[in-house]
């Protein structure tokens, strides 16, 4: 089976550039399931749907599980999820004590995509994705960040990477601009001058929204498509 492992940070941020739609016209495309686990849709529908302030936009995402755009992986994962979760936390040391760098549910989708042997998981925040594909440039970071010397552990990372297997991660940008390049965005497109404003438009919004993109990233998108 083919198959997309969503965290909550992109589905989040698609929600809050009205985009959501655009999971279910990528979805048919890509012929597989757009999957989320039980702590993420507790992140993105459950919690959030009591409040005041997020409750309109998880009654979209809700909408969104309904029609079938997302699907929640219903098999259990605590076991898998409690091994990554010890081995991820016990990986990055400060002043010689571990370091909690990840939260359960992200875990969780990393679980889910090793578990199934996804195509891919969709992780928006930069810590996860550095785990995952760089851990010695996060230990960099962190150390930057708190303004003091993090020590990695590679026997650690060794073991968190044989739990897991070999992911590939997608972000919430790389999404919309695979839509900008199928035509999707074009129903926002009402003079054909705009193409760039467009691009423009949706690759900012992601990440003023909270995928992890920079500026320089962001402009060689642009360059990317022909602008």
């Amino acid at each position: 089976m083919r198959a997309l492992v969503f965290d909550s940070g992109p589905v989040i941020t698609l929600a809050m550039n009205d985009l959501l739609w655009v999971l279910t016209e990528l979805k048919k495309r890509f012929v597989g399931e757009f999957l989320i686990s039980n702590d993420v849709k507790n992140e993105i529908v459950d919690r959030p749907i009591m409040s005041k302030k997020y409750k309109f936009e998880a009654l979209r995402i809700l909408n969104l599980i309904e029609e079938g755009g997302l699907k929640i992986y219903s098999n259990d994962l605590k076991k898998k999820t409690d091994i990554l979760m010890e081995l991820a936390n016990n990986m990055y040391f400060a002043k010689g004590r571990p370091m909690v760098i990840v939260q359960r549910a992200e875990i969780e989708s990393l679980a889910l995509a090793g578990s199934i042997n996804a195509d891919a998981v969709v992780i928006d925040e930069r810590t996860t994705r550095l785990l995952l594909e760089n851990p010695k440039k996060l230990a960099a970071l962190l150390t930057r960040k708190l303004r003091t010397e993090v020590a990695y552990n590679g026997g650690t990372y060794r073991e968190f990477q044989n739990e897991v297997g070999k992911l590939s991660v997608l972000r919430s940008v790389d999404l919309v601009t695979i839509a900008y390049e199928l035509g999707l965005l074009n129903r926002y497109l009402f003079k054909p001058e705009l193409k760039k404003t467009l691009l423009e438009g949706v690759l900012w919004g992601t990440k003023l929204s909270g995928c992890s993109v920079s500026r320089e990233e962001i402009d060689d998108i642009i360059k990317m498509e022909g602008f």
